[in-house]
């Protein structure tokens, strides 16, 4: 067990995930809201970050890019450790099946099952302000690729840990209409256009496990926008250029797989 519990610590580098703030005191006013963000933010205090921007959404549905930003960087801090935790305790938990009477595996499956509730509990918590008020409520193309690809993003979180269908269906009808917003509405180089293309063929890729249709959207997603790089300003050709360099590197990773 001590093995274990060392492998455990080395691999995500000894960090406890931490039970979500509940108590957390938060002001009224909707700019002390965001400046208190900003500054659990720079704090690295990302629970009380979620929990000054889930204020803000029910206070003003109708968010700026920079309170958007916000959001999406709160609930990616939360959730990210909480993910690479579930994906050691899994492996963990795939070793150790293969001893025979192993006395460890109900408390790594606990521990699991802990982490996964976690996780759902974060998944819900964004996506219930996602339905409730935020897609809603957005106004302009932008926005509502903004949000449903969000709303994709974290139904395909759930659909890691979730089993059955629901969660994958629900990831698939978000990246879709996110996807039919996106091509009516904004550029083929925007990066909010390039970055639902890139997670939605990684969804395609891993989770649905179907790997030329993941491949294909990736590539037309890379052609298009490669074209049209060049006739930006510079801090565009920047911003859209760092997608489309992530585009490239899962097509050559998914060319290497398949070969």
């Amino acid at each position: 067990m001590a093995e274990i519990t060392k492998w455990i610590n080395t691999t995500i580098q000894g960090e406890v995930v931490p039970k979500r703030s509940t108590d957390f005191p938060l002001p009224d006013n909707l700019k002390e809201l965001v400046f208190m963000a900003k500054l659990t933010e720079e704090a690295e205090r990302y629970d009380e970050m979620v929990a000054c921007m889930r204020k803000v959404v029910k206070l003003n549905n109708e968010l700026d890019t920079e309170e958007r930003n916000l959001l999406s960087v709160a609930f990616k801090n939360v959730i990210g450790p909480r993910r690479n935790a579930w994906r050691v305790i899994t492996t963990i938990e795939s070793r150790e099946s293969t001893k025979e009477n192993s006395e460890n595996m109900p408390l790594i499956s606990n521990l699991r099952k802990e982490f996964e509730a976690e996780l759902a509990g974060v998944c819900d918590d964004l996506l219930n302000l996602l339905d409730a008020y935020l897609i809603p409520a957005a106004q302009g193309g932008e926005a509502k690729v903004f949000y449903l690809k969000m709303k994709g993003d974290y139904h395909r979180y759930y659909a890691e840990i979730a089993p059955g269908e629901t969660q994958k269906q629900a990831a698939l009808d978000a990246y879709q209409k996110a996807t039919d917003v996106a091509v009516s509405s904004l550029a083929p180089t925007h990066p909010i256009r390039l970055g639902l293309a890139l997670n939605f063929s990684v969804f395609y890729y891993e989770i649905v496990k179907e790997h030329e249709k993941g491949f294909q959207l990736a590539r037309q997603a890379y052609d298009e926008a490669v074209t049209e790089l060049e006739a930006l300003d510079d801090e565009a050709y920047r911003e859209s250029n760092l997608i489309v360099r992530l585009l490239r590197e899962n097509l050559n990773l998914w060319t290497d797989e398949q070969a």
